[in-house]
């Protein structure tokens, strides 16, 4: 039984920095988990954001992402974080970590962890609220 809490969510003005963390507890560690971060904004789907596999050996960023985000994992201390720099208002939202307990490495497995909406994903963190404006 994985349980995940975001924190690091605030409101932060456009072009400012945040870093979100995402604490993992279980009886196992971090790497036997591919894992992700979400977004949704008011009236629009749940997005994926970013993916990482178990050792990191593949990485998927939405376009929308891309060069201003940053994920990254710590398996020894069971954390994952998404890094968001030059933050913009259409960033808002509130944004999930998840897991999955699978061991996943190719690049193709790893965007469709964030990207096919039929993927299985069973455990999620409750959400930390975003919120980008001036």
């Amino acid at each position: 039984q994985l349980q995940l809490v975001e924190s690091g969510g605030g409101l932060v003005q456009p072009g400012g920095s945040l870093r979100l963390s995402c604490a993992a507890s279980s009886g196992r560690t971090l790497d036997y988990y591919a894992i992700g971060w979400f977004r949704q904004a008011p009236g629009k789907e749940r997005e994926g954001v970013s993916c990482l596999g178990n050792s990191g050996d593949s990485t998927y960023y939405a376009d929308s992402v891309k060069g201003r985000f940053t994920i990254s994992r710590d398996n020894t201390n069971n954390t994952m974080y998404l890094q968001m720099n030059n933050l913009k208002p259409e960033d808002t939202g509130i944004y999930y970590c998840a897991a999955k307990d699978s061991v996943i490495a190719r690049l193709a497995t790893v965007r469709a962890m964030c990207t096919v909406r039929e993927y299985d994903i069973h455990y999620w963190g409750k959400g930390t609220l975003v919120i980008v404006s001036s």
